[in-house]
């Protein structure tokens, strides 16, 4: 999907509104597919003394499987959009995931999208930022209550429980 800049790109000062839904439905997550749904990008696009800025954000519901409960969950994302647009990268061996080439005036906003939704992932997807995970010992989900296992003492302390046995 390309946006075009012809009306941006060699006025300085000038400005373009944008609104599209981009298919991420196809992008690998560790083993899942996160993005079933469109993901919407809005924003603009403004020429401040001839750098084309890209602001905006990036809205979708996140499906996944939590890495600490193993349950699955869905859960609405917002991502700030904020990129450098160039029509010539000066040098490609540095390059910035926030600088993204202009390409005969226009912008593959697809590659713009799915770059910044990939890096804004958490490397851990979790259902909640407190999960408490799961027992180690008989394998209860801990966010629906404690379990009955008993703790084990610390063994630390195994001489003075010898103590109390006797």
């Amino acid at each position: 999907m390309r946006l075009a800049l012809t009306e941006v790109i060699h006025r300085p000062g000038a400005s373009i509104s944008f609104s599209e839904c981009v298919d991420l439905s196809d992008l690998q997550y560790g083993n899942t597919n996160p993005v079933t749904e469109p993901v919407k990008a809005e924003g603009t696009v403004r020429n401040t003394a001839d750098v084309l800025m890209m602001k905006g954000l990036i809205t979708t519901c996140l499906h996944g499987v939590c890495d600490r409960c193993a349950g699955e969950f869905t859960r609405n994302v917002e991502i700030d959009l904020d990129v450098v647009l160039v029509e010539e990268l000066s040098n490609e061996d540095s390059e910035d995931e926030r600088v993204f080439p202009v390409e005969a005036d226009a912008v593959d906003l697809e590659e713009v999208v799915r770059t910044v939704f990939v890096l804004n992932l958490d490397s851990k997807m979790l259902c909640d930022p407190d999960c408490k995970g799961l027992c180690c010992r008989c394998g209860k989900n801990l966010n629906d209550g404690p379990c009955d296992c008993q703790k084990e003492p610390d063994p630390r302390f195994a001489a003075l429980r010898q103590l109390l046995d006797k």
